[in-house]
């Protein structure tokens, strides 16, 4: 059972499109901010998409593996326009209404007023369409050439 999880290919491959997003955001993040922050190798947000680049990658392989007409496919393709869609519009959206209640509670603290929370929610949830299109990319490129 190990064995063949370790020998199973495309779950490989979905990984790699994974790592090598998270890989990439990081540096890019460090370009950017000129900042070295390693939590983003495992943070929400950011350019590119992990998920994107992770699902697509998984789709790509099935197509590859067990071709475009298998239910391997059809699954995977399913669950990366879910899983891009969600990253790009709900998540998106969370994040920026985290933004603005972020900007009350700072103006209740100016104020002195009693906060109705005191740690920061996090702003970097979700992606807009270029961060989930570079990811997709990214893992259909991986997909293809592993």
């Amino acid at each position: 059972m190990i064995n063949d999880l370790l020998h199973n290919h495309v779950l490989w491959v979905a990984l790699a499109g994974w790592c090598a997003a998270e890989v990439l955001k990081t540096i890019i993040y460090w370009i950017v901010n000129k900042e070295l922050d390693l939590s983003r190798l495992v943070g929400d947000g950011g350019y590119p998409s992990a998920h994107s680049a992770l699902v697509t990658a998984l789709a790509v392989s099935c197509a590859k593996y067990y071709g475009l007409d298998s239910f391997q496919f059809a699954v995977t393709a399913i669950i990366a326009v879910i899983v891009m869609h969600d990253a790009h519009g709900v998540r998106l959206e969370t994040g920026r209404q985290a933004r603005t209640i972020n900007s009350i509670l700072e103006i209740f603290k100016e104020k002195q007023w009693v906060p109705l929370q005191n740690d920061k929610l996090k702003e970097m949830i979700g992606h807009t369409p270029l961060q989930v299109v570079s990811g997709a990319v990214l893992g259909a490129v991986i997909a293809i050439l592993l």
